[in-house]
């Protein structure tokens, strides 16, 4: 039987999660066709900021990866608008001239960001913030330019200005109204707001009417000027002004839209009924959701119906508030505004600004009918129930404000909040997933990590804030300590095998290349993926030294070029300087290569290191032979700089020989890749200028010897360095050291930092391996010695480092 012919236009959350539904309760009714305009598969949007932050990455906010569509038969157009849809020969046309006919068609073609229509709106560097794309150009534009300025005091206003002060920007917002997210918070809670954000470093500017942007001289921006005539500098503008439905399309075709694209309670366009609607483009009596609980309840709706099952109405959604600002809470559900009196409005407040919290009830008639809470938020699922339910809350009124703890015997902590639980109430209310949902989940599937809950259940996939709940209802019905629960997880979509059952099965099985490794762990994709190639390759080495044989192209380009690709695609070229340490003859070779080849910028390091910026790409192997020094490892997965102070050689305070001590670790170690870039330092004193207690492994000296610090990170997110051990003698310093590294080496999963890796196993276990067992410390540091013995210099040799001097050859010269 021939299947009929869906086609989704749009890649996003909301058209995705109705073919997730559809795919639940119909998987072989269509055959299905997703046009994306985007160059990216199906990713978590409300996850941008996290992202801007530095708190997550790209890859980890993807909610299908490309194997998911693969694996379901979906054929998948990336990077291709549809700008033409024949409504009579049933046919939809991309921007490329792609063609796919369609039965039914879903139409998901979100929202555009709304661009204030003032003279030099069109500058470089003025952009939106909607997609992967705005993020990235925001990221980039932080590590070239300082002052941003962010247009409008919304949540993704806010969460952009945040994200990109965590980035090193000066940050302006300017604001329209009065207060910020007048929309979400009233007066009083947008006050504490600001003050929160003012005593991390933005600045704000309310009541403010942008009249234009200022140019330079090459069309970029570099000012933003008001009404009242006054100026501020600005490299960078976000318009984060608001949202309008995405109707080009419809509109186009002649679908009726107000408001976006008019849909019935089926989510079927009211123009055409073989055509439907969800997301941010669909209007549904009158309202057009931003938000993504609504959206994915449309989504259910409609799958039911493209499922021809005939079933389920939507009938529109009561929707809820929270800031992805790590450190901030804020809930904002309902009419907080309240009303007159007269209308039986009511007002329960609860204010103490010195604490920072602010509580604001609203009841009309003894029922709920809003929330705005700031400070104190735990209770804002409870009362988004009570006011979702419609419930009489007359029976409440005396323990209302004081939470959810203070009625029966609820409460918040451990496990005694899961277990109060009803099944039916809901933990997640962006994806609707009750209590009883996940806990059979857990119950029937032997769940046991949160990202297996998320997977198989959605719950707290999307903003993530019930993931606390999702924890304790993890603990509750899984038993044990869900703390040190192996986080069991695939390494991508070619596998189900974990980054532990691959070295696993490495180290077991003896295998020596990709391809066995595939073989043995039944690889679904028979060469792998640009996620997992590298992992495998870094874990052969590590694992079998001097056997196992390194796969060039199974490294990233910046390993292949042994050097740093920059933005424009130029290289960085950093040589290494032992300890920071450098000569007058090894500045002047530096200094003659920057003329002979113009390298346009030369720059010192914080790791106390000299770049060369702007080195092209075929002078690399020249650059690095004029320079004549060792190669800084500054592009890959390895050991980047031991940063030193100048100890007691120079220094009056300095206890211990710093600058020796760094030289002596550097020389040890220079060659040691590892699952991710690690960086030491050495202060010769506790005043510590060299900041080793935010390196993977810092060195500090004291009277009687030396100390040691393990896991630090800095960076966006900078975490302190544990405590390790306190040693006398520079060569326990190096033992010691080194047998911890080797034991990342060999346990820590591939692009996982110290800082993670012992957060994953536990600071005990590290100790347990190098401090307290004297012959394994010792084995840990004779087996990073034997890996590192002989391993070549790929900047001066090329065979030996199977470097490909070939891809150095300028175009069209063979």
């Amino acid at each position: 039987m021939k299947k009929s012919r869906l086609v989704l236009v749009g890649n996003g959350m909301a058209g995705v999660r109705a073919l997730e539904e559809l795919l639940k309760i119909a998987p072989d009714l269509y055959d299905i066709t997703v046009f994306g305009a985007e160059p990216h598969p199906n990713y978590n949007r409300i996850l941008l900021s996290p992202v801007l932050a530095g708190e997550q990455t790209i890859e980890q906010i993807v909610l299908n990866p490309l194997a998911w569509y693969a694996e379901r038969g979906i054929t998948l157009h990336l990077g291709k608008k549809v700008v033409g849809i024949d409504r009579t020969r049933r046919i939809v046309q991309a921007e490329d001239g792609t063609a796919a006919e369609y039965d039914r068609l879903l139409l998901a073609t979100g929202s555009n960001p709304f661009i204030l229509p003032v003279p030099g709106k069109d500058l470089q560097g003025v952009i939106a913030y909607r997609d992967i794309a705005d993020t990235q150009a925001m990221i980039d534009a932080a590590t070239r330019y300082r002052h941003a300025v962010v247009i409008g005091g919304g949540l993704l206003g806010l969460e952009a200005a945040n994200g990109m002060m965590l980035r090193g920007m000066q940050v302006t917002v300017v604001h329209l109204m009065p207060w910020l997210m007048e929309r979400q918070l009233d007066d009083v809670a947008g006050g504490l707001l600001r003050k929160s954000l003012e005593d991390r470093g933005l600045k704000f500017m309310l009541g403010a009417q942008t009249e234009a942007l200022v140019g330079d001289r090459d069309g970029r921006v570099r000012s933003v000027r008001f009404k009242d005539g006054t100026e501020i500098p600005a490299d960078l503008v976000v318009m984060a002004a608001g949202i309008r439905p995405n109707t080009a399309l419809a509109e186009k075709v002649g679908l009726h839209c107000h408001r976006g694209i008019v849909v019935s309670d089926t989510l079927q366009t009211v123009t055409d009924p073989r055509i439907y609607a969800v997301g941010e483009c669909a209007a549904h009596r009158g309202i057009a959701y931003g938000l993504v609980a609504p959206l994915f309840e449309q989504a259910k709706v409609c799958a039911t119906h493209l499922a021809q099952f005939g079933i389920g109405r939507y009938t529109g959604s009561q929707t809820s508030t929270k800031l992805k600002v790590t450190g901030i809470d804020l809930f904002s559900a309902g009419n907080f505004s309240g009303g007159p009196a007269e209308q039986g409005f009511e007002e329960i407040v609860l204010s103490d600004p010195y604490g920072g919290v602010y509580k604001k009830l609203v009841i009309q008639n003894d029922k709920l009918v809003g929330a705005c809470l700031y400070g104190d938020t735990v209770d804002g699922s409870w009362y988004f129930k009570l006011l979702r339910d419609g419930r009489s809350v007359a029976d409440l009124r005396d323990k209302l404000m004081f939470g959810e703890s203070n009625v029966g015997d609820v409460g918040h902590e451990g496990h005694s909040k899961a277990a109060a639980m009803a099944d039916s109430d809901e933990v997640c209310g962006c994806n609707g997933v009750s209590k009883g949902r996940i806990c059979k989940a857990i119950r029937e599937k032997g769940l046991f990590t949160l990202e297996e809950v998320r997977k198989h259940t959605k719950a707290s996939a999307s903003c993530g804030s019930c993931t606390g709940l999702v924890e304790q209802l993890l603990m509750f019905t899984a038993g044990g300590d869900y703390s040190k629960a192996p986080a069991k997880k695939a390494m991508c979509g070619c596998t189900d095998a974990s980054h532990e059952d691959t070295r696993q099965a490495i180290r077991e099985r003896h295998l020596l290349t990709i391809a066995s490794v595939y073989a043995e762990l039944g690889w679904r994709t028979p060469n792998g993926c640009a996620s997992c190639r590298p992992a495998v390759n870094y874990y052969l080495l590590s694992t079998w030294p001097k056997e196992a044989v390194d796969d060039p192209q199974s490294r990233y380009i910046n390993e292949r070029s042994h050097a740093n690709i920059q933005k424009d695609g130029t290289y960085s070229v950093i040589p290494r300087m032992w300890g920071g340490e450098t000569t007058a003859d090894e500045l002047r070779r530096i200094a003659d290569a920057v003329d002979k080849y113009k390298i346009p910028t030369v720059k010192v390091t914080g790791g106390q290191r000299i770049d060369l910026l702007g080195v092209k790409k075929e002078d690399l192997p020249a650059v690095w032979k004029d320079i004549g020094m060792a190669s800084g490892h500054a592009y890959a997965k390895a050991l980047r700089t031991v940063k030193t102070c100048v100890g007691s050689e120079w220094c009056r305070f300095g206890t211990q020989d710093s600058t020796q001590m760094g030289k002596d670790l550097e020389r040890a170690l220079w060659r040691m890749y590892a699952p991710h870039k690690v960086k030491l330092a050495v202060s010769g004193c506790p005043r510590n200028c060299a900041e080793a207690g935010i390196k993977d492994v810092g060195v500090i000296g004291v009277d009687s010897g030396w100390e040691i610090y393990v896991a630090g990170n800095g960076g966006i997110k900078t975490e302190v360095a544990h405590f390790f051990c306190k040693l006398k003698t520079a060569d326990e310093v190096l033992e010691y050291s080194g047998a911890f590294l080797q034991l990342y080496r060999e346990e820590g999963w591939y692009l996982e930092r110290t800082v993670h890796y012992v957060s994953r196993v536990g600071l005990d276990h590290v100790k347990k391996k190098v401090l307290d067992d004297a012959a394994g410390r010792k084995a840990l540091w004779e087996r990073l010695q034997f890996s590192l013995d002989g391993e070549p210099d790929p900047w001066f040799e090329f065979e030996k480092a199977r470097v490909d001097l070939r891809q150095f050859k300028p175009v069209g010269v063979l």
